[in-house]
């Protein structure tokens, strides 16, 4: 805290002179499968490599990554990661995960004191949300997104109602790995989903995406004036009968070849780059 309060001495009004990044911040590591979509998951795919129990959660050295200060160079007193930055959040967890309960009050307070910055996450716990939010949250603040990811219809129809329920000041939906075409315009037309994002399944033991599932939800997206992204093709992509086999290195970039990204009227929050991911 100290450290917190000797920077806003320093520079009680003069702004962050460095350009934003984003960063990814895993401050635990480790989760449990919970659907479908968790049965080809890169985190489990690369702890089983090494001989690790991707099951087991445990806090990492990155734990306090947005509060940690420079204490030597130019921009000493400053904290390392600069202002205006996105923080990708949990990336190898599930932010909602029960094994870090007693690790998430204090994760907020890192967020609540970095303000100043933009923390976006995933989870496909939304039932556990509104029992773990913080006592000031009221309905959301400003520079934090809780996305839901939903992977087929089943989940979609699980999930939605939930986390549409929740205070937030934004919502995002990730639909990733796609597996199965899905109708989403009963949740889409409440009016509360800023934008939705989707994606195919990388890894050797990838499941197809269809690219007219992909198609669906965009039509669906620009009905309702909400945000549409594909970030990513997925390893295998059917597309006009022919299945292709996209390398990890270019599934980012044909997804934006496809040019069919599309902003809402109610999009608050932009993705910087690629999201963390394998």
């Amino acid at each position: 805290m100290e450290a917190r309060l000797n920077q806003m001495e320093l520079f009680p009004t003069e702004q962050d002179p460095r350009p934003p990044e984003s960063v990814s911040w895993n401050l635990w590591h480790g989760c449990t499968k919970v659907s479908e979509g968790c049965r080809h998951c890169y985190m489990f795919r690369r702890d089983e490599a090494v001989g690790r129990d991707p099951a087991v959660v445990t806090k990492t050295q990155s734990y306090s990554l947005p509060i940690r200060i420079l204490r030597a160079g130019e921009h000493r007193g400053r904290y390392k990661i600069p202002s205006g930055s996105c923080f990708y959040t949990c990336f190898s967890s599930d932010f909602f995960h029960p094994a870090a309960d007693g690790w998430r009050p204090e994760a907020w307070d890192m967020m609540r004191t970095r303000a100043d910055c933009t923390f976006f996450f995933i989870t496909k716990r939304p039932e556990r949300i509104a029992g773990a939010l913080p006592p000031d949250w009221e309905d959301g603040w400003e520079h934090v997104t809780i996305a839901v990811t939903c992977e087929n219809q089943a989940m979609a129809d699980r999930r939605l109602p939930v986390y549409l329920a929740l205070p937030l000041c934004r919502r995002s939906v990730m639909i990733e790995p796609m597996l199965s075409r899905m109708d989403l315009r009963r949740y889409l037309e409440t009016g509360r989903i800023a934008e939705v994002s989707v994606g195919g399944e990388s890894g050797p033991d990838a499941r197809i995406c269809d690219f007219d599932w992909v198609l669906d939800v965009r039509r669906q997206c620009v009905e309702y004036g909400v945000g549409f992204s594909y970030h990513q093709t997925g390893a295998k992509l059917l597309k006009d009968g022919r299945l292709y086999e996209i390398p990890r290195s270019r599934q980012h970039e044909q997804a934006k070849k496809a040019g069919l990204d599309v902003p809402g009227t109610r999009s608050r929050f932009v993705l910087h780059g690629d999201m963390p991911g394998e």
